[in-house]
């Protein structure tokens, strides 16, 4: 064997204290065990840093942490379990410095510094792995791919009403879906998951997929956001900002303008208004909408603080309410798709 050789299987062969693995999964399924099952052979502890947490239940995030942290570690005997350590991961869309932050956090949590010996596994399945490359201090462990399993396709045929099979879920796994199919969150979820298939249906004979535009408006008073509570799927009854879709014959300005009218009737003169904007950006996150790829313009309007108060509003066309929330009170866990992300990385929270 050569030098190179006998370095590089070295290097395979390290063990670490620490092996790192990130992750949504939503559901936890054999693919996901098989790394893990890696990383119990190559580090004495395995962090599982769960993503998208503290998010409301949707069709892309059906599972709380304790819930897939119940999957994990529920796969194990006593002893294992004990050198895996489930946290909880919150998202930063648009924000990968942020999101870097609350890694480093995590794994902190459980490490108690940053310089000991650390490793991230996984495998590189997709775009949505390449946070293995992210980390420039920590060591990377590559895991090939168990029989190209993705938890979307289990999580898809679950919410219509399927039940995963034990080729592709452990026993822990199908215990909780088993269980929270007899709730009535999953009961909401299965039905937004067939208005969606609906909806979708009806783009079936398009030569391509489409591609949807909306425009959402942000709206700043005196340390308070103007949102409405949305009446239909999907996302019945979460908050989310002043928006729809784009008409064939306006600009996305124009759009804004219109849906915020329509759904808040918020008592500002329209001239007022187009002169409160303070700044536009695109959101474009592919998974960002269940309804299929969504693009949005968000405007961030600010409007000068008033001693009368706050302009008066109604909800109406599909906000089923629309209301001025502090700041201080802006919840991620009752806020519709990408929209809290939209609203931190606009006002700079």
């Amino acid at each position: 064997m050569s030098e190179s050789s006998e370095q590089s299987s070295a290097k395979d062969n390290k063990h670490y204290r620490y092996l790192v693995f990130i992750g949504r999964f939503q559901p936890f399924h054999r693919g996901h065990k098989a790394v893990i099952d890696e990383a119990l052979k190559r580090a004495d502890n395995v962090i599982m840093l769960i993503g998208s947490a503290n998010l409301p239940r949707s069709l892309r995030n059906p599972f709380s942490v304790a819930e897939r942290a119940a999957m994990i570690k529920g796969a194990y005997s006593a002893a294992a379990a004990a050198r895996i350590h489930c946290v909880a991961l919150d998202d930063a869309l648009y924000n990968d410095t942020r999101w870097l932050q609350y890694v480093q956090a995590g794994v902190k949590s459980v490490t108690g510094d940053l310089q000991t010996h650390i490793g991230l596994i996984g495998h590189s399945k997709d775009s949505s792995s390449y946070y293995l490359s992210l980390f420039p201090n920590w060591a990377s462990v590559s895991v090939p791919s168990y029989h190209n399993l993705s938890a979307t396709p289990i999580r898809d045929s679950y919410l219509m009403g399927a039940t995963p099979t034990p080729e592709r879920t452990p026993e822990s796994t199908r215990k909780v879906l088993n269980d929270f199919k007899k709730t009535d969150e999953y009961q909401n979820l299965h039905e937004e998951a067939d208005f969606i298939d609906k909806y979708k249906r009806q783009w079936e004979s398009a030569p391509y997929p489409p591609t949807f535009m909306t425009a959402d408006a942000l709206i700043v008073q005196s340390g308070h956001i103007l949102l409405v509570e949305r009446r239909s799927m999907p996302g019945r009854g979460l908050w989310a900002l002043p928006g729809g879709f784009l008409n064939p014959k306006e600009t996305l300005f124009d759009a804004c303008i219109r849906e915020l009218r329509e759904e808040t009737r918020l008592k500002v003169p329209e001239p007022v208004l187009r002169g409160s904007c303070h700044s536009q950006h695109t959101f474009d996150d592919p998974y960002r909408s269940a309804r299929g790829r969504t693009i949005t313009q968000a405007f961030y309007f600010q409007l000068k603080n008033d001693p009368k108060g706050l302009p008066k509003v109604k909800g109406g066309d599909d906000a089923a309410t629309a209301f001025w929330l502090p700041l201080a009170e802006l919840d991620a866990t009752m806020m519709f798709e990408d929209h809290y992300a939209i609203i931190t990385k606009m006002v700079g929270l």
